[in-house]
């Protein structure tokens, strides 16, 4: 069965770093787009970025443009959010999805607080 799971969540300071991992299994990852969506406390799921299954092409919402680099390692089934210069209101649960699947992982917790 489909199987996606994050890792690399956590507290950083504003302006920090943090490199988000989603491991894939139980389908053929190089065959798949994958995203990354968030969801803040008390608010409804909000689209991050975006990658095609070879990886030659992302894209990304507004507010993370020029902080936030996503890739993927086909040949390690493994998705990547690279998140720099974060801010309090990045602060949410974020979650690797399947592209055009209702395939999510159980999400990691990034907190941006001083």
């Amino acid at each position: 069965q489909v199987q996606l799971v994050e890792s690399g969540g956590g507290l950083v300071q504003p302006g920090g770093s943090l490199r988000l991992s989603c491991a894939a299994s139980g389908f053929i990852f190089s065959y798949a787009p994958m995203n990354w969506v968030r969801q803040a406390a008390g608010k409804g799921l909000e689209w991050v970025a975006s990658i095609t299954a070879g990886g030659r092409t992302t894209s990304y919402t507004g507010s993370v443009k020029g902080r936030f680099t996503m890739s993927r390692d086909n040949a390690k089934n493994t998705l990547y959010l690279q998140m720099n210069s974060l801010k309090p209101e990045d602060t949410a649960v974020y979650y690797c999805e399947k592209g055009g699947s209702p395939y999510r992982g159980q999400g990691t917790q990034v907190t941006v607080s001083s």
